[in-house]
């Protein structure tokens, strides 16, 4: 059987992470949603997803075809429902296609045409931007328990000060020196070759993935994953970095989402709690306006390649597109389109030609090439959000 993750509908309430990759490559745990079914269903997985993306994450097709919406996480329950689904049936939760049975994955879909297959089994789903922080402790805990089963830690050394050292895990090569690490309200997870410097005080859960690093004098409190080569330091705490960012001096990151090649400025950061105590809205891209979220903690959602100064402060429930560069004191505006340059004095657009200059020199101190198909999809995302440029 083929499988296919498709963006679904939730793609756009997942703006801007979805600017710039499928809703599948969406990091929450210690995994992305992608890396999660592929393990379960022990198969390589595609992308449905939108036309401008599909050269980077393109689809492959079978005569046979399961099309699962990427927002669902999987658990053992859904993949023995989605394992015996036959051609023309489709899995609905709470009147919500989950997936599909289909030889013509790239069709519009009729499922008044379908067998339907009700499930109504636990469920995690990702449908907006705060969910990825907010549900990132079940999912980490998911995801740990999946990665770990039936393997050994590697050793951990003796100068560091453990509390429930059955729930921590180090994967080949990761190092940990002089630091405490406390699992006790949840797993702590060091993924390959990932480092936590000394001095550090770590309070579960965490994933640090593969080559990540806390820096020295870190304060990390969950739940909170650091992606792959993620640079960390200050205080973080129940935050989501998808990988290859870095916030690598002191400085408060608080319930908030950061997408990839993020760099934040010494001694930034975010509020996540209003002054009132009040419920935070959010900008949502679906419905073009700031939304309830429902959350009395709430910070700021990052999209790819923006940055900040040092310095950089944050108010609650902050949104940041994409290639945005934030500098000059006092507090920006709650929503800052991608392709901004400037803060709280005002904002000018930030041009592709010297935003994909700076992405260029990043990328390649990491040992990655910022290549055509990144441009072209940057380069679409600039079009796109050309009509909240309105400065």
């Amino acid at each position: 059987m083929n499988y296919i993750l498709s963006d679904g509908p939730q793609r756009k309430s997942l703006l801007p992470f979805t600017f710039t990759r499928p809703v599948a490559e969406i990091r929450i745990g210690i995994l992305t949603i992608k890396e999660k079914w592929e393990k379960y269903l022990n198969a390589e997985i595609s992308f449905k997803t939108e036309e401008y993306l599909s050269e980077k994450y393109p689809m492959t097709e079978a005569a046979d075809n399961v099309v699962i919406i990427a927002s669902y996480l999987p658990n053992p329950q859904l993949l023995e429902t989605i394992r015996s689904l036959k051609e023309g049936d489709a899995i609905f939760h709470e009147d919500k296609v989950v997936a599909y049975n289909t030889k013509n994955p790239k069709d519009d879909v009729d499922f008044s045409e379908y067998t339907i297959v009700k499930y109504a089994g636990d469920i995690l789903t990702v449908d907006h931007t705060w969910d990825i922080f907010s549900k990132n402790g079940e999912a980490l805990q998911a995801d740990f328990n999946l990665i770990t089963k039936g393997r050994k830690s590697a050793p951990i050394s003796d100068t560091n000060r453990l509390t429930c050292p059955e729930n921590i895990f180090l994967e080949e090569g990761a190092k940990v020196e002089h630091s405490i690490l406390n699992a006790t309200k949840g797993p702590i997870y060091i993924g390959k070759n990932a480092e936590i410097w000394e001095g550090c005080m770590v309070r579960g859960a965490l994933a640090l993935c593969d080559n990540a690093v806390v820096k020295m004098g870190a304060k990390m409190y969950g739940p909170t994953t650091i992606g792959p080569y993620g640079k960390v330091c200050g205080e973080v705490n129940n935050s989501v970095i998808f990988g290859y960012s870095s916030k690598g001096h002191d400085g408060y990151l608080g319930n908030a989402v950061l997408g990839e090649w993020c760099n934040i400025g010494a001694d930034s950061n975010n509020s996540n709690l209003k002054n009132n105590y009040a419920k935070v809205r959010l900008w949502n891209y679906a419905t073009e306006k700031f939304d309830h979220t429902g959350l009395q903690f709430c910070g700021l959602m990052m999209g790819d390649h923006s940055k900040t100064a040092i310095n950089t402060m944050f108010n609650t429930g902050t949104v940041i597109g994409v290639n945005a560069n934030i500098y000059v004191p006092g507090f920006p505006r709650n929503f800052v389109p991608s392709f901004s340059w400037g803060g709280a004095s005002g904002f000018s657009t930030y041009m592709p030609k010297k935003a994909f200059e700076a992405a260029a020199v990043m990328m390649e101190r990491r040992g990655v090439e910022f290549d055509d198909k990144e441009a072209r999809i940057l380069e679409h995302v600039f079009e796109l959000t050309k009509k909240w440029r309105n400065y």
